[in-house]
């Protein structure tokens, strides 16, 4: 083995979270490495602990806590640069109470009463308590897997880097999950004039929904799927030259008369592209530059296991400690487009 296990965890943190156009990604003894050297680098050095199955079953605890160091600390980055604009990440120790606390000034300008989403993990609805200006998230388990065919895992056509990436997609996307509950549990509970329901997109009511969340005190800002983004053209008798360009290129405007637009991300639930994992027909709007509405806690370390079929397959399983919860106030407003389909 090349590399020390440090300078493996090392490595493997650094291809993780970096941009692949990035020129360099990683200095090991005084040589820099592009994206794709540092990923085979890495790539080479876990092939090496298991080059058979002898080898892994020797170094599987090595194996498994190379994993564990890289999730423990790039995930919650990836998490934080997903979705930071909207909500508040915080890390804490194991059995710490997951409490988030609002700004004194921020809690004393507010105009109305808040409220929490109605909907969590693995179906835990009451267990979200506000207590004076300090919010405590209850933790559940979210956890990623991938499969390994055992004669894939003998020919070499699946390594463990690849088990790594597929692991901290599916956990990514386990958050996203949860956001998006909180988002559309949260309909129910906010005042009637915040929400607009109807088959198209108008831009009479988008505007009035901005500026019920403008009266807050700060721009809002609009967060939706491409597919919504897309419908929200203005009356054409002032749209100009170079927003038409604009919304060729990018296929929508990132701008509505000031409002950042922020498409979320979409996929789907299976290999099938039949259901999508984001509701494409609604759009939020939060008074941007206030208290981020989404509370994401994570609480004590990775752990990294394996699960042997019947077959001799083996599933990589990570289980890790996440918390999402929601609070809203009176700035914030959803927009319904149903024509848009799930």
């Amino acid at each position: 083995m090349a590399l020390a296990i440090n300078d493996i965890i090392e490595l493997g943190k650094v291809v993780a979270r970096a941009d692949r156009k990035t020129a360099t990604a990683f200095s090991f003894n005084g040589q820099n490495l592009t994206y794709s050297a540092a990923n085979e680098t890495f790539r080479a050095e876990l092939k090496e602990l298991a080059s058979d199955y002898r080898t892994y079953k020797r170094n599987q605890n090595e194996i498994f806590q190379i994993m564990e160091e890289i999730i423990e600390e790039v995930f919650p980055q990836k998490v934080f640069e997903q979705y930071g604009q909207f909500a508040e990440i915080k890390t804490f120790a194991q059995g710490t109470k997951p409490i988030f606390t609002q700004k004194i000034t921020q809690a004393s300008r507010r105009r109305a009463k808040q409220f929490i989403g109605k909907v969590g993990l693995a179906g835990i609805y009451e267990v979200f308590k506000l207590d004076g200006k300090s919010y405590e998230v209850t933790m559940n388990a979210i956890g990623g897997a991938a499969q390994i065919g055992f004669e894939e895992f003998l020919d070499g056509r699946v390594d463990l880097a690849d088990v790594l990436d597929i692991v901290m997609e599916g956990m990514d996307e386990c958050i996203y999950v949860e956001i998006e509950k909180q988002l559309f549990g949260a309909i129910g509970n906010i005042q009637p004039t915040n929400v607009v329901s109807v088959n198209n997109f108008d831009e009479v009511k988008m505007d009035s929904l901005l500026a019920i969340a403008d009266s807050y005190g700060a721009k809002a800002d609009i967060y939706c799927t491409f597919e919504f983004a897309a419908t929200m053209v203005p009356a054409q008798g002032w749209v100009s030259d170079r927003m038409r360009d604009e919304r060729w290129n990018n296929g929508y405007f990132a701008n509505y008369k000031g409002h950042r637009v922020i498409v979320l991300p979409q996929s789907f639930e299976d290999e099938t592209n039949q259901t999508k994992v984001i509701d494409p027909r609604f759009a939020y709007i939060f008074a941007s530059g206030v208290e981020k509405p989404v509370k994401i806690a994570f609480e004590g370390g990775t752990i990294v296991d394996e699960y042997v079929g019947y077959d001799r397959s083996r599933e990589v399983q990570v289980y890790k400690k996440v918390g999402v919860r929601a609070i809203f106030s009176n700035d914030f407003c959803v927009y319904d487009n149903y024509s848009l389909t799930r």
